[in-house]
């Protein structure tokens, strides 16, 4: 029966290496959300709070909200709101016969 020795993956010190390391420490994405910023539907980030960032407003399945969006959603939401025909005020009914 074969017997199954481990694999050794590490590669002796050169130069190669050392620069390659050195490159990926620098390509690698800072991540934001680490240890003590967990994004969360909670997150500064995650909320629609008046920057460009935020687009919920932490509700559960809070999608009919006039107030979700970033800064910008919100704007053209307004502005689209404008030439349609209908709006809050006047919504579409079902027409009667």
């Amino acid at each position: 029966m074969p017997t199954l020795e481990p694999l050794e993956f590490s590669q002796p010190a050169n130069d190669l290496t050392s620069i390659a390391d050195a490159e990926r420490k620098k390509l690698l994405v800072k991540n934001d959300y680490f240890t003590n910023n967990l994004y969360s539907a909670t997150n500064k980030n995650a909320l629609s709070d008046g920057d460009l960032k935020g687009k919920g407003t932490g509700g559960y399945l809070d999608i009919f909200n006039t107030n979700a969006g970033s800064s910008l959603d919100i704007r053209e939401r307004k502005a689209q709101t404008v030439v349609n025909e209908y709006q809050p005020n006047k919504p579409y009914t079902t027409p009667t016969a």
